[in-house]
């Protein structure tokens, strides 16, 4: 409890006290706005840029690499692959060239030995 000498008042301050207590506060409170500004800004710029990337992969969705022509899905023994109707070109989707190639194990060897030279075609 005070007593009534006891005033903690800015009546009996300084005005450079004065001064600094309103410079502190504002400071306090300075920082947070430009937290929240930052924080805003932030979230904005995220959104910004996935909505960027979205539009960027729908302009690029289901398009051939090579030449830029529209994909169709195709089926090949169970796995889809994406075929340019231009240039022919298959394209694969991570694994699914390894999940057919190893369904024909034995047949892979010779046509890669085939490919690469090692092994000749009777003919």
């Amino acid at each position: 409890m005070k007593t009534p000498h006891e005033f903690t008042g800015m009546k009996w301050d300084s005005e450079a006290i004065r001064r600094e207590r309103e410079y502190g506060w504002f400071l306090e409170h300075e920082q947070e706005l430009i937290r929240n500004a930052e924080a805003k800004r932030r979230e904005a710029r995220r959104a910004r840029e996935s909505e960027e990337s979205e539009k960027r992969r729908l302009l690029h969705w289901r398009k051939c690499p090579e030449c830029g022509s529209d994909l169709h899905v195709e089926t090949i023994e169970g796995v889809d692959a994406a075929k340019c109707a231009r240039c022919e070109g298959i394209f694969f989707n991570r694994g699914e060239l390894e999940t057919l190639l190893l369904r024909h194990d034995e047949h892979r060897r010779g046509f890669f030995r085939r490919l690469l030279g090692f092994h000749s075609e009777p003919g």
